[in-house]
């Protein structure tokens, strides 16, 4: 029985029934754990030592309800499982899909953790539900654990991000994606602030009425954006704040050089947090155009293309809004909604500025010691105004950040290595022509400005650029060292990442990007 643990609820089913069905996981034959996240097991009120144990591992394979109870088959079981697969639709590559959902996953329960937060746990690889389609089902463990790293990675970083708890294997072999190998089974336990997208608003959009969007909203909204419940218009107040938290989660994406691959509107959750990482993969040389999944032939998901896909993204979003921001008047609820959506570019570029001044190590703050005579930074003028001399600033910021994109490109210097060069020391050595940074770098120098607001700024560069991400190369070898048996790798990766601010001896080997990362391809479902 469960005793201490937290009590898994199914809130999500309790306010929009029409939005999932009960299901239950498949029994994995010989389940055994791979990689227990224990701190955010710590986080989610769990006992480590118990989720080892075998009601944690019944638990963790969905075959424990919140009580206790065993869901195995032949056991004293509810009538329903207390598992459920949600259903939601989107637009895969640009085209409508009315009917996707869990096709191989359920949705444990959601807790509220440690903090007072609200929290889903889900099981992916958990076998073929009703959602399922082509090659749904059973998950190898490679990609359970690319998931579980990737996730890390951007969480240590500080990125909104869903997080692995764990990742087992399931004493399996399933059909191989590629080659002729099969390949170990494996299950992925995640945690996320909750599992709704905008394609679960597409799905409700396009197969129910009103009542049960207005349910779904209501509930979107005290899950992630409680604020916007005493707004004058909560569906509006709603998309605002998923655009917000969107623009900023771009922003901080390509800060990084983080390409997702898959930006399909059933991948953007609307809590703001980064979803779903399959085909994905972090730069080595900047390119606008560079691409990493195998089915993302023209490049939709490039690099460069991402936050203007999520604006994309963001106006099917709006779409599915429009009869509930304004009942009786669809044209007053489009020109609202517009409105909205015509603020994203601006929010995401003062994000990118302001997460570039922290990689350049440039103050945001009062100028009070600055030795140039920019006009004063900040969010604001005294009264509260629009400040010129902030908006200049942040400008400078953008257009600095622009021509160094394109010299990094240019002369192929690895984007994470070079922002940490410029922490540590001088990188004009990673250069083969030394003179356009240098010139570059005295434009640097003059917005950084000198005392003890560009001091503080400039140490804090080691805290925002990383030492570690989970390379290309690195990754893929571990992965193919864990389909053999040997889970070591991944394991030593996962303890980079997860400190990627810091320079550690046993993990040199993987600060840089290897051979061959830039023409690294990933597959669907990897």
């Amino acid at each position: 029985m469960l005793l201490d643990e937290p009590v898994l609820h199914q809130s999500y089913a309790a306010a929009v029934p029409e939005l999932s069905v009960p299901w239950q996981s498949d029994v994995p034959p010989a389940a055994e754990l791979v990689w227990l996240n224990e701190d955010l097991a710590a986080e989610l009120g769990y006992d480590a030592a118990w989720l080892r144990g075998p009601e944690g591992i019944a638990l963790l394979t969905g075959q424990l309800a919140a009580d206790g109870r065993s869901l195995a088959p032949g056991s004293d079981a509810p009538e329903h499982p207390f598992t459920t697969a949600q259903a939601y639709a989107g637009h895969q590559f640009g085209s409508a899909n009315p009917q996707l959902g869990d096709g191989r996953a359920v949705l444990l329960g959601d807790l509220v953790d440690t903090r007072g937060d609200r929290r889903d746990l889900h099981l992916k690889g958990a076998g073929a539900t009703p959602f399922a389609r082509a090659g749904d089902g059973k998950a190898p463990l490679g990609p359970m654990l690319r998931e579980a790293v990737v996730g890390e990675s951007l969480h240590a970083l500080g990125i909104p991000t869903t997080r692995a708890l764990a990742v087992l294997t399931t004493g399996e072999q399933i059909a191989p994606r590629q080659g002729v190998t099969p390949e170990p089974g494996g299950l992925l336990v995640r945690a996320a602030a909750s599992h709704l997208r905008v394609g679960t608003l597409e799905y409700a959009a396009w197969h129910h009425d009103l009542g049960v969007r207005r349910a779904l909203v209501t509930h979107a909204i005290e899950r992630h954006h409680p604020a916007a419940d005493g707004a004058a218009n909560p569906p509006l107040a709603l998309l605002e704040a998923v655009m917000r938290s969107q623009a900023e989660l771009m922003a901080q994406w390509m800060l990084v050089g983080f390409v997702h691959g898959v930006m399909n509107t059933d991948n953007m959750a609307l809590s703001g947090e980064g979803i779903d990482y399959g085909p994905c993969a972090f730069l080595d040389v900047p390119r606008r155009d560079a691409v990493f999944s195998s089915i993302d032939r023209g490049g939709r998901y490039a690099y460069g293309h991402q936050p203007g896909i999520a604006l994309w993204n963001l106006s099917r979003c709006a779409e599915t809004l429009l009869e509930l921001v304004d009942e009786g008047d669809p044209n007053v609820a489009v020109e609202q909604a517009t409105a909205v959506l015509e603020r994203y570019e601006g929010h995401y570029r003062s994000a990118y500025a302001r997460g570039l001044a922290a990689k350049l190590g440039i103050p945001l703050g009062a100028e009070s010691d600055r030795v140039d005579s920019s006009p004063t930074q900040g969010e604001g003028t005294a009264a509260g105004g629009p400040d010129p001399g902030a908006d200049q600033h942040l400008a400078r910021i953008q257009d600095l950040g622009a021509d160094l994109a394109v010299l990094l490109e240019e002369q192929q210097v690895d984007h994470t290595g070079f922002f940490r060069a410029l922490t540590d020391a001088d990188p004009a050595s990673l250069f083969s022509d030394p003179a356009p940074f240098e010139a570059w770098h005295q434009r640097l120098l003059a917005l950084r400005g000198t005392g003890p607001s560009a001091v503080a700024a400039e140490d804090a560069m080691a805290r925002t650029n990383p030492v570690h991400i989970p390379r290309n190369v690195h990754l893929d070898a571990a992965l193919r060292a864990a389909h053999l048996g040997d889970l070591e790798p991944v394991r030593t990766l996962l303890e980079a990442v997860r400190r990627p601010f810091e320079h550690h001896a046993e993990h040199a080997h993987l600060e840089g990007p290897g051979d061959g990362g830039e023409h690294f391809m990933t597959f669907c479902g990897t």
